[in-house]
């Protein structure tokens, strides 16, 4: 589990809970894979423990060395102190730092308008010829990729950690990337 933000989001491994990531997908109306064996759930809860709810998911569909990213999926609740777009990119770093740790070099994802995020991670635009056919006919439009880091503007090689970075999110405070 990943240490808890200074404004109580907890990002975490969904192992039991991975129905609950894709009720919130449904809810936000994006599209999740069927789930599959050996399929990878993060989420962000928010809240105090007892209570806590999930706020964010992100979901891994893994195929040998490659995987799919589908979401980020974040929900604004009312009130709240932190930044969607935040909670989305320590999302993104929590399950980016778990999938090379088990092999992954490879990982694909559609923007959906998240490109400040995806960029801030090392992924890069690719064609769509680029995609394994074992991730071919998934819905979305563009394609980015991540390939250990590799990126020339990634600031987050592959091994530093870039789960237990998040530094609190606030509105209108990027975090230190």
């Amino acid at each position: 589990m990943s240490p808890q933000a200074t404004l109580g989001v907890v990002f975490e491994p969904l192992t039991e809970r991975a129905g609950q990531a894709r009720r919130l997908f449904s809810y936000a109306g994006a599209w999740a894979p069927p789930p599959s064996e050996g399929e990878v759930a993060w989420g962000a809860s928010a809240g105090r423990e007892a209570d806590q709810q999930l706020i964010g998911a992100l979901l891994l569909e893994p195929k040998d060395a490659a995987g799919m990213l589908y979401g980020p999926v974040v929900v604004l609740m009312p009130g709240a102190s932190w930044d969607p777009i935040e909670i989305a990119a320590g999302l993104l770093a929590a399950l980016v730092a778990h999938a090379t740790a088990n092999g992954v070099e490879t990982l694909f994802a559609r923007p959906q308008g998240l490109d400040r995020v995806w960029v801030r991670f090392g992924f890069i635009p690719v064609p769509e010829a680029d995609l394994p056919p074992a991730f071919k006919g998934r819905p979305g439009t563009g394609l980015f990729a991540w390939r250990g880091g590799t990126a020339l503007w990634s600031t987050r090689p592959q091994g530093s950690g870039a789960a237990t970075r998040f530094a609190g999110a606030r509105k209108g405070r990027a975090s230190p990337s």
